[in-house]
């Protein structure tokens, strides 16, 4: 009896063991599984948070620099006088967005472009209670714009950029935020206004018919339409209340119907001090990506003759090791009618070893121009003059 016992008492002990080590292999199987896919799984959500971080951090000077080339002046002339006043182009058809107050009643009506040109302007449709109304330029056909969120509904904070041309000052900028929602009010034009944006940026004349952009985005959201008689604070009609509207004067408008009071072919003029504007801040804007390292923006300012004679590695190249840069003794002169030049000096910095800083005076000269309706830099040349080495006596910060 003692040994059947024994047996008895040995085959369920086998058969746990045996059932435990199975058991424990397969835990530590299902273990190593579930750890890989953890890794798996946090890799991918960390470069899906990165991508969206990088396309949703548009750059400032970007957006400003984008949005300054559809943005126009409009002149509207009647027998009391003119109104000034702003609009965007919104669609490949030359079309531009502005307020039914910029133009109401005008006898003729022409905008004025980033590139220092003026055209005249037909008017494709005008609101009679909202304060809206679409301008039809051919000229600007295909012309480059910012996007039009016709469905973005704004919140309370959301940043914006206000552009406009206020008391003539084509394309000045100003920033602030979305301070309040659903404002509504009727002046004594004879406009409604439903739902408006209030926002910080302030809105003075000239500013009427501008674009507000959502800083985040680049999206055009809205149309800067009024301002508080203290001129704090301004209002801004948003898209979605009449992106349908406009969608439809433009698809319906007959180009044999517009009326241009005045010939398309031979009316083109350039406002040559409006022109040395935009030059200089072409050139600006060029050494501003430069000391942000952002040697593509700086590379897409070029004209296609400089970029075929330099590729973007060679033209990063140059630049590459600057760590800061100054500008002085800038000169403007016009050298023919679509034309500056702009001569400066500029001083390159740059770390020679730990202990000496760099420092390489060029006199660098740039002629600016159009090239498919766009101010480029189409001519670039720079001189060497000297250099200077400063011994530090405390090192720098690298």
């Amino acid at each position: 009896m003692r040994q059947l016992k024994k047996k008895y008492i040995f085959w369920p002990v086998v058969l746990s063991l045996f059932t435990g080590i199975i058991l424990i292999g397969l835990l530590f199987l299902v273990y190593q599984n579930w750890n890989e896919d953890n890794i798996s799984l946090e890799n991918d959500v960390a470069k899906l948070v990165r991508t969206n971080k990088e396309e949703k951090e548009t750059n400032l000077k970007t957006i400003i620099h984008e949005a300054q080339k559809s943005v126009v002046q409009i002149e509207a002339e009647n027998e009391s006088g003119q109104n000034i006043g702003s609009g965007f182009i919104f669609n490949e058809k030359g079309d531009i967005i502005t307020n039914a107050h910029v133009v109401q009643d005008a006898d003729s009506i022409f905008v004025k472009t980033s590139d220092a040109r003026t055209y005249p302007a037909a008017l494709v449709g005008i609101g009679e209670n909202e304060d809206v109304a679409v301008l039809r330029v051919p000229q600007l056909v295909d012309r480059s714009t910012l996007p039009i969120d016709g469905d973005f509904e704004g919140e309370i904070g959301d940043d914006i950029i206000a552009v406009g041309s206020p008391l003539g000052f084509q394309n000045t900028v100003t920033i602030g935020i979305i301070s309040g929602k659903n404002r509504n009010f009727t002046v004594e034009e004879g406009y409604d206004y439903q739902g408006l944006y209030q926002i910080s940026a302030p809105i003075t004349n000239g500013n009427s018919g501008g674009p507000l952009i959502h800083r985040q985005t680049g999206n055009i959201i809205a149309i800067n339409s009024a301002g508080s008689k203290e001129g704090q604070i301004g209002f801004s009609l948003p898209l979605h209340e009449v992106i349908d509207l406009v969608n439809m004067w433009s698809d319906q408008a007959d180009d044999q119907e517009l009326n241009y009071n005045t010939e398309l072919t031979t009316y083109e003029q350039v406002d040559e001090e409006q022109l040395k504007q935009d030059a200089n801040y072409i050139v600006n804007y060029f050494f501003e990506n430069l000391e942000m390292r952002d040697y593509l923006n700086a590379y897409t300012l070029l004209g296609s003759d400089l970029q075929n004679q330099k590729t973007y590695q060679d033209f990063r190249k140059e630049y590459v090791h600057v760590n800061d840069l100054s500008i002085n003794n800038v000169e403007t002169e016009m050298t023919s009618s679509h034309r500056v030049q702009i001569t400066l000096n500029a001083d390159h910095i740059s770390r020679k070893d730990k202990q000496i800083r760099l420092t390489e005076h060029y006199k660098s000269t740039f002629v600016i121009g159009y090239e498919n309706d766009q101010l480029k830099i189409l001519e670039q040349e720079r001189e060497l003059l000297s250099t200077t080495e400063q011994e530090l006596t405390v090192p720098e910060e690298q």
